[in-house]
């Protein structure tokens, strides 16, 4: 059997990272086996659909690097891969369930389903269709078609038997079929359900396995049904987790403390191989000697992956933990690269641009400015759009002096170091790192005073901080006059 599985997205916005997890954990598979993935759109809701939310939701995914071996852009046998453009295939189906009477006319309106729904609401029941138009004879049907009374087609849902499958992830699955009402598979407008389109969709694209989300398992129940009456072969199943915030619940798109789209984190400066990287690590585990191991190319994940090594439970979202994943691929990337990359972000920063034309730097000598202050901070970046305020250190005229650097210059070793220091880097005529590394030994050497004794008191000095990277690069490129001026601006403070 050759695997063929697909992620069929509906085209209503951006892509979240739920969907891109399970359309990663396709891709993993099918590439794990040596199968075809298939993206394909799903937009029968044609109430919900978005104009650009197509092109927005391919963007991503190439983005992201999961290239597809079949979908609407590209083409394939199978096609074509948009539901509104397969309303032919449909058909056929439809007709042939209404002829061999298991599926038929509903005619019934809103408001009458409502009045159902509400009285058994009202008797404590559970709101469900009661059936009464598959009783219809068929001079009623017949009347009814006649007079042109808009009609929905319901699926007939008939039996006792339990409708049985496999879950790769939840082992035996087992639902009752009196359980499930007579659900519409074409809506009024002819247009098919969700349900129908997938069900047929599937079948005619030879899908083998249907990997997706929690959400759709009471689903499944409704489409082996449907793979049944149309006497196809029903897919393998497998119900990934759900993914949580970190209070357990299930994540809300309305929840604004986490960033949920893909876009959002393209626009902040991830990497796509981080998202994929912590994406894949979000509910499933690579097990065995990797066990311990966090950082895995997206061809590591596709040696190791398989559906066995999905959890069960819902998986946690850390946001601190996706941005120190992409932190370690910034921390591995050549300067060249990353240089690349911060590129659009500093072109937009009005305030470098205007350091860079202050220090009439231009040309050459910016851009090695920009690889300089880029080396400094690659260590420090959690996305690359953190550039623009890692910077802020040198694009300010005046310090700015959070709690823990005041609180170091109270200590009484700081009018010393600061007075010994400044004489000293004043005198030099080469103001650059390995002088400034010297002048710091000279320093410790005169003061007496090393370690975070000597370090702190300069650093909180010149950038308003206790933490940073490296001091002699730092000093070097915050320039010989402007680290003069803050020492002098905090000697007068700390005389006062």
């Amino acid at each position: 059997m050759t695997v063929r599985v697909r992620f069929a997205p509906s085209p209503t916005g951006h892509l979240h990272i739920g969907g891109a997890r399970t359309a990663l954990f396709n891709y993993l598979f099918a590439k794990r086996l040596g199968g075809s993935y298939i993206l394909r759109i799903e937009d029968t809701d044609t109430s919900r659909n978005k104009a650009d939310a197509e092109e927005k939701l391919i963007r991503a995914f190439q983005w992201l690097g999961l290239t597809w071996d079949e979908g609407p852009d590209i083409g394939g046998k199978y096609g074509p891969y948009r539901s509104m453009e397969r309303l032919d295939s449909y058909q056929p189906f439809l007709d042939k369930l209404v002829a061999e009477e298991k599926a038929y006319p509903c005619f019934c309106t809103k408001e009458e389903l409502e009045a159902e729904r509400e009285a058994a609401q009202k008797n404590g029941q559970t709101p469900r269709y009661s059936g009464k138009c598959r009783h219809l004879t068929a001079e009623e049907r017949q009347s009814k078609m006649t007079g042109n009374i808009p009609h929905t087609i319901r699926f007939a849902v008939t039996g006792n038997r339990e409708i049985g499958f496999q879950d790769h992830i939840r082992g035996n699955m087992s639902f009752q079929r009196s359980d499930i009402e007579d659900f519409v598979i074409c809506k009024s407008d002819g247009i098919p359900t969700y349900h129908f389109a997938v069900t047929i969709d599937d079948a005619l694209m030879d899908i083998t396995h249907v990997i997706r989300g929690e959400e759709h398992l009471s689903n499944t129940p409704k489409h082996v049904l449907l793979f049944e009456a149309i006497g196809q072969p029903v897919p393998e199943f497998a119900h990934i987790p759900l993914i949580l915030n970190e209070n357990g619940k299930k994540l809300s798109k309305r929840d604004e403390t986490i960033l949920q789209f893909i876009e959002q984190y393209h626009d902040l400066g991830y990497l796509p191989d981080a998202v994929n990287n912590y994406l894949a690590l979000l509910g499933w585990s690579p097990g065995g000697e990797y066990i311990e191991e966090e950082i895995f190319s997206l061809d590591k994940l596709v040696e190791l992956f398989s559906l066995d090594r999905i959890n069960k439970a819902g998986a946690i979202f850390n946001q601190d933990k996706l941005a120190w994943v992409n932190s370690q691929y910034i921390k591995a990337m050549g300067l060249d690269e990353l240089i690349k990359l911060t590129k659009p972000y500093l072109e937009k920063n009005n305030d470098y641009q205007a350091y860079l034309k202050q220090n009439e730097l231009h040309g050459e000598e910016a851009g090695e400015r920009t690889r300089e202050l880029v080396a400094l901070f690659q260590t420090g970046m959690n996305q690359i759009s953190d550039i623009n305020t890692l910077i802020q250190l040198f694009t300010i005229e005046e310090a700015t002096y959070d709690d823990e650097a005041n609180e170091v210059l109270t200590q009484e070793q700081v009018p010393v170091v600061l007075a010994a220091f400044s004489k000293k880097i004043e005198q030099l005529t080469d103001y650059a790192p390995a002088e400034i590394k010297k002048t710091l030994k000279a320093v410790q050497k005169e003061t007496g005073f090393k370690g975070k004794q000597l370090f702190m008191p300069i650093r909180a000095t010149a950038t308003g901080q206790v933490h940073g990277p490296d001091l002699n690069q730092t000093l070097y490129l915050l320039g010989k006059e402007k680290v003069l001026e803050r020492i002098e601006n905090v000697q007068k403070q700390v005389v006062s």
